[in-house]
């Protein structure tokens, strides 16, 4: 199966295990900036690692700090391998726009639907600078 999502933010190819979160998330309070560890108490992935996953996110919780929040994951390598997203949220993804521009390796972003997201639960990825989704 292939899947064709929408690049928000490019990157290079890519290999992970997709992390399907079963409910918005806040990064800001919701993920721990040190070791990417959910940490929200309420959420239903919490204590999951997003580290090196493909997370696809089904929608976020605003914080004006959650760009910073994704930044700071970046910077300690502990960011997702790429973001898979329902809606852009332009905060979130400002994070990743900053850490390109301080020369940082970025996970690419890219959005697909949710109800495809729920598909890819687990399952490894592999994701083309071209926006393709395959599943492995």
């Amino acid at each position: 199966m292939v899947l064709k999502g929408e690049i928000l933010i490019p990157g290079g190819d890519v290999r992970g295990t997709s992390l399907t979160l079963g409910a918005s998330i806040s990064f800001w309070g919701g993920v721990d900036p040190r070791t990417g560890i959910i940490i929200d108490a309420r959420h239903p992935e919490r204590d999951r690692n997003i580290a090196g996953t493909v997370l696809a996110l089904p929608g976020t919780i605003g914080s004006s700090s959650a760009s910073a929040v994704l930044l700071e994951l970046v910077h300690a390598g502990k960011a997702p391998a790429a973001i898979l997203m329902d809606t852009p949220d332009a905060i979130l993804l400002l994070g990743l726009v900053v850490a390109r521009e301080m020369g940082w390796p970025t996970p690419p972003a890219l959005r697909i639907p949710a109800s495809q997201q729920a598909a890819l639960a687990g399952k490894t990825l592999l994701i083309s600078s071209d926006g393709n989704i395959a599943v492995q």
